[in-house]
């Protein structure tokens, strides 16, 4: 039965307040992503395909996992403008950009919604666009051969979940906002239709002296 896996990247630059300078992997990060790498071969839990984004940190979280197959790097596996979006917020609505991971519980979905209605001017990508380029290259990778592993970012996971649950926007959120870095998520393939059968998977993790490493941001 054909399987896709999706793994968020490792621990980013959470000090950063823009996206360039988000784009790389803190050294905790790589450290999840060996894990990670570590933890597939454990288990031998074995993949066909591999896909990322062309972030740098899909890329060097899935040179940290390690496995032999070259990837498929394909931008439609790209992370929301999530800093763009949240500056063109705060200067069109006022609302302004929290610093601490609590001050996101409310202010993703207020983006999201504001994004979805169109309500952000000038956002360099629209919520359509969005929508139908994940719907799009996960159509793509469903339909290939064998076992797929995909390396890319939270939004990004948390909308093939809003897609195959039917999420609101609320809902979307709060998958967004519970994914950890370097977690497994993973679907099967039933009648052409995806059915969520792993969600926020973080096994390499759990170990009691890797909790620190747990990590949403």
């Amino acid at each position: 039965m054909p399987h896709i896996t999706l793994v968020r990247h490792g621990q980013a630059n959470s000090e950063a307040r823009d996206e360039e300078s988000y784009d790389k992997l803190s050294e905790l990060g790589h450290q999840q992503a060996r894990w990670l790498g570590a933890h597939f071969s454990q288990t031998r839990d074995q993949f066909q395909r591999v896909y990322t984004g062309t972030m740098v940190r899909h890329i060097e979280t899935a040179n940290g996992v390690g496995l032999d197959l070259p990837p498929v790097r394909d931008a439609r596996l790209n992370e929301i403008a999530y800093f763009e979006l949240s500056q063109l917020m705060q200067e069109q609505h006022g609302l302004v950009i929290p610093t601490e991971r609590e001050g996101f519980v409310e202010h993703l979905p207020r983006v999201l919604q504001a994004w979805q209605e169109g309500r952000i001017d000038g956002a360099s990508e629209s919520f359509e666009d969005f929508h139908a380029r994940v719907s799009d290259v996960m159509n793509e990778i469903a339909a290939g051969n064998g076992r797929a592993l995909v390396v890319t970012s939270g939004g990004l996971i948390g909308m093939v979940l809003r897609q195959t649950l039917d999420l609101d926007v609320l809902g979307w959120a709060k998958m967004c906002l519970a994914i950890m870095n370097t977690s497994v998520h993973r679907w099967q393939m039933v009648l052409d239709q995806p059915l969520l059968v792993q969600f926020n998977n973080v096994a390499h993790l759990e170990a009691p002296e890797r909790h620190f490493a747990q990590t949403h941001l």
